[in-house]
């Protein structure tokens, strides 16, 4: 017996240059997590987790610096000393989508795709293209 699947939303972003909205942010203070979920014009997802607080309660310098420069530059003002989360929802950013995939650390048979996004910059909104998705070749007929 065949069971029907559904569309799950799910699918990870291919690589290359993109504009993101910040959709959501949610900051758990008790535990220091910061989870920011973007969106790309087409509604591709992107989630960045931040943990600003280590486990023994310490402030997590690395993802702290790794926050500041992400709030800074969506908000683009580099002067900013503090934000309210919410300060950033509506903001836009471009970035580079990359993929790094590995090993799982559950199933070492299995390999496992994560998405980095790098190469962050001020943006004002969805004023540029997106890249095409499938083969870029196919990109050249437009020309």
């Amino acid at each position: 017996m065949a069971i029907k699947l559904v569309e799950t939303g799910f699918s990870i972003i291919p690589e290359g240059a993109y504009i993101f909205k910040i959709v959501e942010v949610e900051y758990k203070q008790d535990f220091g997590k910061m989870i920011v979920t973007l969106a790309t014009k087409k509604g591709m997802k992107q989630i960045e987790r931040y943990s600003l607080v280590k486990s023994n309660g310490e402030a997590n310098e690395g993802a702290m610096k790794a926050f500041s420069f992400f709030a800074k530059t969506a908000l683009n003002d580099f002067s900013l000393e503090e934000i309210d989360e919410n300060d950033l929802v509506g903001c836009f950013v471009k970035g580079t989508i990359e993929h790094d995939r590995r090993e799982s650390t559950k199933d070492p048979d299995k390999m496992v795709t994560f998405t980095k996004l790098t190469n962050l910059e001020p943006a004002l909104g969805f004023e540029e293209s997106e890249p095409a998705t499938g083969d870029p070749l196919d990109a050249l007929d437009d020309l």
